[in-house]
C-alpha cells in the first residue's frame, strides 16, 4: 500500500536508553566471544561508532563476567560497570599501560584514540609487553578503537582485526521508530510517515553505522515531523558526504534525461530493457543484474552525456569517479583510495558509476612502480565479484591505451562506439541547444544548418550556438542563419584537424563494438 499512515506506537520508547542505545548482532557478539576466549591479547577495531564498540563490549562483559575499562586521553582509565575514574595521573598513557600490567584481574580494557601514541617506541614497547600471551596464567584482552589505525611492525603480528558489522534492516527499522518516538514524546503530536519512503529510507541507510544512521534518520524526521519521499533526496546526499573517501567521488542526483540527447538509437534502447531488471531488488530467474557498459567515441559526440542520462533513466544517484583524483605519490595510498570509491559505491546502491576517460586512469605504465598495473587489478577484480546494483559507465576516447584485459569480453554487459552525428542527428542537436536557449528551432532552415556541419561533434554545434548567439548581440540583432553560417565558416571541426586518429578509432569500433 502507498500512501500515508500514522506511525505505530513503540513500546517502552520513553527512556532514554532506548532512544540513544546501540544494537546488538547476535552472530557478530559471538564472533567477538570466540576470539576473546581464543586467547586473542590484542584487538583492533578501526570505526567511528565508539556508541555501538561499547555496546558490543557490555554485553560481551556481561556475558562473560570480565570487568571491562575504558581509557581515553581526556578522563583516563574508567571503570565502566562501577562507572568511576581511577587515579587521575592514568590519563598519560605509560602510566596507563603501566597500571594495566599490574593489575591482577583478567580484564577487557578498550584504548580510545591511542593511535597518536603509537609512534613512541617506549609506549610500543610496552604495550608490546602488556599483550603477550601468558601462558601461566589469565590473560587480559587489550582492544585499541580508533577511526584509522596503522599498527608499527612490533604489534602488527600480534593483533587481530575486528570489524563492525553495519546494522541490519531490522535493526534499522527499530531505530528509525524510536527516533519518531522521541519526537512524539518532544512534540507532542505522532509522527507521519510514507510507506514507500519509510522502505526506500532504510534501504538508503544501509551500510551505515548506527550512529549516522540515527542522524540521518533523526534530520529527516525532525525537520517537520514527518517522513515522505521529498526527504531522500537530502538523506542520500548525506550519505554521500559521509562515505565519500577524500572527494574522488562526484555525487550528482538531477542527472540528464535521454530527451536531452538525440541520436544513440541502440543504446537508448539497450538501457531501456534493462531499467526495470535494475529497479528491481533482485533480477527475474534466469536474469543477471545489468553491471555496466564502455562507451567509446569521438570526443564531444555525447559520450559523458548519455552516461549521465543512464542514472536519469535508472532512477539513481550518479557518482563521478575521478581517475587522476585517485593517485597519490605514497605507495599504496591509490590503490587505497580506489577500493574505498568502490566500497563507496556498492554502500550507495543501487547507483550508477561513471568513469570518465577511464583510459587516463587505468592505463599501465611500466614508469610508476607497477601502481597502475595494482589499480587495475583492483577494478578487475571488483567488477568480476561485486554483486551490488551499482552499473559502471565508462567512456574512453583513445581506445589504444586501454589494456587488452579490461576491453575483452565479459567486463561490460556492451561495448558501444559513439560516432560523429550524421545529418539527422545535428538537426536534433542544434534544435535541443536552440530550445534551451529559448530560441525556436521553427525559425531556423536546420536541415541546410545540418548539410553544412558535416564533421561537427556535438560540443562543437553548441558551440557553434553560443558563438552564433555573441555575434548577434555584437551586431545588436536577434540571432539569424547569417549568424550561424558565418561560424560555420571559421570552425575548424575535430574530425578535420585529428582526421587521422578518428580514423583509426571508427576502423577499430567498426568490428569490435556496437553503434551507439
Amino acid at each position: 500500500m502507498v500512501g500515508w499512515f500514522e506511525l505505530r506506537e513503540v513500546r517502552d520508547m520513553n527512556t532514554s536508553e532506548a532512544c540513544g542505545a546501540g544494537h546488538i548482532n547476535p552472530a557478530e557478539l559471538a564472533s567477538l566471544a570466540a576470539m576473546t576466549r581464543a586467547g586473542s591479547t590484542l584487538i583492533v577495531i578501526e570505526s567511528h561508532d565508539e556508541p555501538q564498540v561499547m555496546t558490543l563490549f557490555g554485553e560481551l562483559r556481561r556475558q562473560l563476567s570480565q570487568p571491562l575499562f575504558k581509557w581515553t586521553a581526556a578522563r583516563g582509565l574508567r571503570w565502566v560497570e562501577r562507572d568511576h575514574d581511577l587515579a587521575d595521573d592514568f590519563t598519560d598513557p605509560a602510566n596507563a599501560l603501566e597500571h594495566i600490567a599490574q593489575r591482577p584481574d583478567r580484564g577487557i580494557y578498550l584504548l580510545l584514540d591511542f593511535h597518536p601514541y603509537l609512534t613512541d617506541p617506549v609506549i610500543v614497547r610496552r604495550l608490546r609487553e602488556l599483550v603477550r600471551p601468558n601462558d601461566g596464567g589469565a590473560s587480559r584482552t587489550v582492544v585499541l578503537v580508533s577511526p584509522e589505525l596503522k599498527l608499527p611492525p612490533e604489534l602488527d603480528a600480534m593483533a587481530r582485526r575486528f570489524e563492525l558489522a553495519p546494522p541490519d534492516r531490522a535493526a534499522l527499522e527499530a531505530m528509525v521508530r524510536q527516533e519518531a518516538a522521541r519526537w512524539t514524546q518532544q512534540r507532542g503530536s505522532k509522527v507521519v510517515l510514507c510507506e514507500r519512503a519509510l522502505e526506500q529510507l532504510l534501504v538508503n541507510l544501509e551500510g551505515l553505522t548506527m550512529k549516522d544512521a540515527r542522524r540521518l534518520a533523526r534530520n529527516a524526521i525532525f525537520d517537520d515531523g514527518a517522513l515522505g519521499e521529498s526527504d531522500l533526496p537530502e538523506v542520500m546526499r548525506a550519505k554521500f558526504d559521509l562515505l565519500n573517501p577524500g572527494g574522488v567521488l562526484g555525487y550528482e542526483m538531477e542527472t540528464a534525461r535521454f530527451a536531452q540527447i538525440a541520436g544513440m538509437p541502440r543504446l537508448k534502447r539497450w538501457l531501456e530493457v534493462r531499467s526495470s531488471v535494475f529497479g528491481a531488488a533482485e533480477p527475474p530467474a534466469g536474469l543477471d543484474m545489468p553491471r555496466g557498459m564502455l562507451l567509446l567515441g569521438v570526443q564531444g559526440c555525447g559520450k559523458s552525456l548519455a552516461a549521465r542520462a543512464a542514472a536519469g533513466l535508472f532512477g539513481v544517484p550518479l557518482l563521478h569517479l575521478d581517475c587522476g583524483a585517485l593517485y597519490n605519490r605514497f605507495h599504496g595510498e591509490s590503490e587505497r583510495n580506489l577500493r574505498e570509491s568502490l566500497e563507496a559505491a556498492e554502500l550507495m546502491a543501487p547507483c550508477v558509476l561513471w568513469v570518465d576517460e577511464i583510459e587516463k586512469g587505468l592505463a599501465v605504465s611500466d614508469s610508476d612502480g607497477g601502481t597502475s598495473r595494482r589499480m587495475l587489478a583492483t577494478l578487475l577484480t571488483w567488477m568480476a565479484e561485486h554483486r551490488s546494483r551499482v552499473f559502471i559507465a565508462a567512456t574512453a576516447n583513445d581506445i589504444s591505451i586501454l589494456p587488452p584485459e579490461l576491453v575483452r569480453k565479459g567486463r561490460f554487459d556492451e561495448m558501444f562506439f559513439v560516432d560523429l552525428p550524421d545529418a539527422q542527428t545535428r538537426a536534433e542537436i542544434l534544435a535541443i541547444h536552440l530550445e534551451r536557449r529559448e530560441l525556436k528551432p521553427q525559425l531556423y532552415p536546420l536541415s541546410e544548418i545540418a548539410h553544412a556541419t558535416e564533421g561537427f561533434s556535438g560540443a562543437e554545434l553548441e558551440h557553434l550556438v553560443v558563438a552564433a548567439l555573441y555575434s548577434a548581440h555584437a551586431d545588436g540583432e536577434a540571432m539569424n542563419t547569417d549568424h550561424l553560417m558565418t561560424e560555420i565558416g571559421q570552425t575548424r571541426p575535430l574530425s578535420v584537424t585529428m582526421a587521422e586518429p578518428i580514423a583509426e578509432l571508427r576502423q577499430w569500433a567498426e568490428s569490435r563494438a556496437v553503434a551507439a
